[in-house]
């Protein structure tokens, strides 16, 4: 706990980018699919493209940029930071350099984007067929075994050659495809679309006796899987070990945890929606969402844009009883242990505050099923009055809670009557008990207090870095 709130920081600064060891070093072309990039850049008359690397594999960043600027004559721009999960598209820091397009490398979550045209390259990692093939007959030996094979996005490349030596011996198995731009509202009668695959389910007669076999390494996008599809079995292969195994992962030890997470929210009185992504469409709806769903509940909410979460930034707002965070379905399911206050997800906050939702033992990732005209979406029922709400003790606490939605039409919570002077001309605002809580801060972040600060000629600072300046070197020699 402490060292995520304090660091030195010189692992970070000291910290040598080495080779990627995931792509061949003499087969650029082929892992990067240079072919694929060059047409979708040309067919699209882009003069600018934002290239855009996961941390692993930013050592191959320049090769690749100066070949495709080689090949297709336009500007290329390296993102070599996101401003969230490297798994997201970063339009807002490819618009800052004006890009046209981007051209996403690595894993993806595939969440659709709001503007920029997108080119997803997985990179085509190495797959051993015959071993995956015999880890899959080891896990399921009944050969009429209803099974649909998932993988990571980095072994999609792999699928068609595992699927004509498992189809013959397996009449029943069903191999999901990787579509991007995901759209749930065309998918097909009969078919399953979600979280960038696709794959028909009425041959099965649904997902209700299936079993799943993931073909990739433990991570947030078999958790996601995992907690979606909670009835179902699921066995997975690691192609860097080359074992297979049956998920041994509680899932209903994970789900109580998440609805005793809903159960804190239900206790909060202030909430803060984290902005936990830019670019994937849909944000800015669920965010009006959730805040007129929190007004209902009366419950105070903040929006706050921190970039990447940690326990270090929030801990800088001990006014929130709890957050909820909006982000991509695979970074949405975060780990609070070490954050001073829980997160949430916005399908947990539905939970919480709409009484017309109950759960039924599905779990949703995906903060769009929320959203009306959405597979999961549910209106908020209509207002009761106070006097007729049906009391609710809190199963934590073990106090009572007010458990019914306010009018719309009436404030959210009593008007304060505590007014101050805001400036010179003695005009008179509300303060707001958050309000006030805010301003008795020690710190409130810079401010310029113009003509309260002397002026002062520039004087030279220090040189060199944080950890080591320059006049500094004597005392620790």
């Amino acid at each position: 706990m402490a060292t995520a709130f304090s660091s030195d920081g010189e692992a970070a600064l000291r910290r040598e980018i080495g080779p990627a060891a995931a792509a061949p070093r003499g087969d650029l072309d082929g892992f990067y699919e240079m072919g694929r990039a060059v047409a979708f850049v040309l067919g699209g008359g882009f003069r600018k493209v934002a290239l855009q690397f996961p941390d692993d594999l930013l050592a191959d960043a320049a090769a690749v940029a100066a070949r495709m600027e080689a090949a297709t004559g336009a500007e290329m721009y390296v993102l070599g930071d996101t401003t969230y999960g490297s798994c997201c598209v970063d339009e807002v820091a490819a618009e800052h350099a004006g890009a046209e397009a981007v051209l996403h490398y690595g894993p993806a979550c595939l969440s659709p984007c709001r503007k920029l045209p997108v080119l997803h390259i997985f990179g085509q990692q190495p797959l051993d067929i015959g071993r995956c093939t015999e880890a899959f007959r080891e896990l399921y030996p009944d050969r009429q075994s209803r099974v649909v094979v998932l993988s990571d996005v980095v072994y999609a490349h792999a699928m068609g050659e595992l699927e004509q030596q498992l189809c013959p011996e397996y009449p029943n198995i069903v191999f999901s495809r990787v579509v991007c731009g995901d759209s749930p509202g065309n998918t097909p009668p009969g078919e399953v679309r979600q979280f960038g695959r696709q794959f028909p389910v009425e041959a099965l007669g649904g997902l209700q006796d299936c079993a799943m076999f993931y073909v990739g390494a433990e991570g947030l996008a078999l958790t996601s899987f995992m907690l979606t599809w909670n009835r179902c079995l699921f066995s997975s292969f690691d192609p860097a070990t080359g074992c297979g195994r049956r998920e041994t992962l509680n899932i209903n030890r994970a789900l109580m945890r998440r609805l005793y997470l809903v159960e804190r929210a239900r206790d909060a009185r202030v909430v803060g929606i984290l902005v936990g992504t830019l670019g994937v469409a849909g944000y800015l709806t669920v965010l009006q969402h959730l805040r007129e769903l929190l007004r209902r509940a009366g419950k105070r909410s903040y929006t706050l844009a921190v970039g990447k979460p940690n326990p270090a930034k929030l801990a800088n707002f001990l006014e929130v009883d709890i957050f909820v965070l909006v982000a991509c379905a695979q970074n949405t399911l975060l780990d609070s242990s070490e954050f001073y206050r829980p997160i949430i997800t916005p399908y947990e906050l539905e939970l919480a505050c709409n009484p017309a939702r109950e759960w039924t033992g599905n779990y949703f990732t995906d903060f769009r099923d929320l959203l009306p005209g959405a597979c999961a979406h549910i209106d908020l029922p209509p207002a009761v009055p106070a006097a007729e709400a049906v009391p609710d003790v809190s199963l934590i606490t073990g106090e009572m809670r007010a458990a019914h939605l306010c009018d719309p039409l009436t404030p959210q919570l009593p008007p304060s009557t505590a007014l101050a002077c805001r400036d010179q001309t003695q005009a008179l605002v509300e303060i707001s008990p958050a309000a006030s809580f805010l301003e008795s801060r020690s710190w409130r972040g810079l401010e310029q207090q113009l003509g309260h600060t002397p002026v002062s000629k520039a004087v030279q600072g220090r040189r060199g870095i944080a950890i080591a300046y320059e006049d500094e070197g004597c005392e620790h020699s």
